[in-house]
C-alpha cells in the first residue's frame, strides 16, 4: 500500500510539473496597433504570428492587441521601453519623438513611389535608421509600410492649396508633418490616431490626412466628405520589439522574430497594394467625393519650408542620400 501511494505520488507529480512545463513552454506576446482589426497592420500581426509559431514550434503566441487597444502610438512605444507591451506596429508618427534621425522620412514628397521608398527602406540606408532607434532603447525589426498619404476632410473639396486655409487637418504627433500643413496655410492639429473618429463626428477638426488603407479601414467616409488624393508623404510604418523581450531570446529566437518580422512586411504590403487598387472606389461608392488629378507642384511649393526647418535642425546629409538614391 505505501508503496503504490508513492508512485501515485509520484506520478501525480510528474503529470503536474509536466502541465506546469507545458504552460511555462508556450509564451504568449501582446502585438499592439492602432488600426482595425482586418487592416494592413492586422494582416501583418497576424502573419507574425504564424510565421513565428511556425518557426518555434508553438513556443510563442501572439496576441493582437488593436484599434488602439493599448493606447495610442506614443504610448505604445513608451510601453516597449518599460516592458508592458512585447510587440508594436506603428506608422513613423511620434518616431521622431524617440530618435530624431527617422524624422528625415516624414518629409513631403520625399519618395518618388512605392518601389523607391521600399528599395531604399530595405537598403543600407533602412538599416542605419533602424539602428538610430536602436540607440535609444528599443529594438527595431523592419520597416514596413502605411502607404502615400492623402487629405480628406468635411467642409470643402480641395483643389489646391490655397483651399487648405484656415481648415484644421489633424496630423501626426510629428513636428515635420505639422510643419508642412502649416506652411500651407493649415491649422495642423496633433493627435493621436484612436481619438481622431471621434474628433471628427464632434466636429472639433475639420480634416485628417492619412493613406488609403486607414481611410477605408477606419470608416472614415462615415465622418468625411471629401477626399483629395495628393499623395504628399510616404507613410512607412515599422515593427518593434521590447528591449526585456529581446534580451530573454537566445540568438536562434531571434532569428525566429526577425524572419516573422519579414513575413509581417511582406503580408502589410501586398494589404496596402491591394487596398490602394480597390479602396478608392469604395470610397466613392460610400459616398466620398474624390479628387483624383493634383497639380503636385502647387503642393510641393506649399509645403517646401518644412525643408528648410528641416535641414536648419538636422542637416541634409541624409536627406541627400535619398534623394540621390532616386536618381
Amino acid at each position: 500500500m505505501f508503496r503504490f501511494r508513492t508512485i501515485t505520488a509520484a506520478a501525480v507529480f510528474a503529470l503536474s510539473a509536466g502541465v506546469a512545463g507545458s504552460a511555462l513552454a508556450q509564451t504568449t506576446l501582446n502585438f499592439a496597433h492602432t488600426t482595425a482589426q482586418g487592416s494592413h497592420y492586422s494582416v501583418g500581426v497576424q502573419a507574425f504570428g504564424e510565421k513565428l509559431a511556425e518557426l518555434s514550434d508553438g513556443k510563442f503566441e501572439i496576441r493582437e492587441q488593436a484599434a488602439g487597444a493599448l493606447g495610442g502610438e506614443r504610448d505604445m512605444i513608451e510601453g516597449l521601453q518599460i516592458g508592458s507591451v512585447e510587440l508594436v506596429y506603428s506608422s513613423t508618427g511620434p518616431l521622431g519623438n524617440f530618435a530624431p534621425e527617422t524624422l528625415v522620412l516624414d518629409l513631403p514628397f520625399l519618395f518618388k513611389d512605392y518601389a523607391a521608398a521600399r528599395s531604399i527602406l530595405d537598403g543600407e540606408i533602412g538599416d542605419e535608421l533602424l539602428e538610430a532607434v536602436n540607440a535609444q532603447g528599443l529594438v527595431a525589426l523592419a520597416w514596413s509600410e502605411n502607404g502615400f498619404r492623402h487629405i480628406t476632410n468635411s467642409s470643402r473639396a480641395i483643389d489646391a492649396p490655397e483651399d487648405l486655409n484656415g481648415l484644421k487637418i489633424r496630423t501626426m504627433e510629428n513636428s515635420v508633418h505639422m510643419e508642412a500643413f502649416s506652411a500651407a496655410g493649415a491649422s495642423p492639429t496633433p493627435m493621436a490616431f484612436p481619438e481622431v473618429f471621434a474628433a471628427l463626428q464632434q466636429r472639433v477638426i475639420d480634416g485628417q490626412e492619412n493613406p488609403i488603407p486607414i481611410i477605408t479601414s477606419a470608416n472614415m467616409w462615415e465622418v468625411q466628405d471629401h477626399l483629395t488624393l495628393t499623395g504628399h508623404v510616404y507613410s512607412p510604418a515599422i515593427i518593434i520589439a521590447s528591449p526585456s523581450l529581446w534580451d530573454s531570446l537566445s540568438d536562434e529566437e531571434k532569428a525566429w522574430f526577425e524572419e516573422a518580422a519579414d513575413t509581417a512586411v511582406a503580408a502589410t504590403r501586398a494589404k496596402v497594394e491591394e487596398d490602394e487598387q480597390t479602396g478608392v472606389a469604395m470610397l466613392r461608392e460610400r459616398g466620398m467625393e474624390v479628387i483624383e488629378e493634383v497639380d503636385q507642384a502647387a503642393f510641393r511649393e506649399a509645403v517646401s519650408p518644412a525643408y528648410d526647418t528641416f535641414v536648419g535642425q538636422y542637416g541634409d546629409e541624409m536627406l541627400t542620400r535619398i534623394q540621390a538614391a532616386q536618381e
